[in-house]
Order: structure tokens, then sequence, then C-alpha cells
């Protein structure tokens, strides 16, 4: 499968958002597709690449690790 230079370009410059951005883009991307059909031409390939995007963002999110604060007892010496 190839895929159209200008649907890559958009997608390597979408790799670099965060996942609000990117989140944001799609819901556009995807409402302004549902309204205006076929508006712009491979918009569900460019939907679909996103999508893969966003979800590899959500599952990079990294647990927040707690700190361990170790307690030692120093009396006087």
């Amino acid at each position: 499968m190839t895929q159209l230079p200008i649907i890559a370009a958009i997608l390597k410059f979408a790799d670099k958002l965060r996942f609000r951005q990117l989140f944001l883009l799609t819901a556009s991307l995807f409402v302004i597709d549902l309204l205006i059909p076929d508006l712009i031409p491979f918009v569900d390939e460019l939907l679909l690449g996103l999508l893969t995007l966003l979800f590899g963002l959500w599952r990079k999110s990294k647990p927040v690790e707690a700190k361990v604060i170790e307690h030692t007892k120093e009396g006087p010496p």
C-alpha cells in the first residue's frame, strides 16, 4: 500500500503533537468530514492515520511513580 506524500507529511507533523492537540485536530477534522462529506480528498485515510497516532499516544502515557522517602533516625553522637 502506497501513501500519498501529502498524507505522509501531515502524519509526520501530527506525530510531534501532544495528546490534547492531536485529539482536537482529529475531532475537528472528523466533524468537518461529517458536516461536509468529501470536502478534503483522502480525509478518511488521514483520519485513520491520526486515530492511530492518537491511540499510540494514549498507550504511551507513563504512570506516575511515587518516590519513597527513607527516614533515618540519627541520635546524638
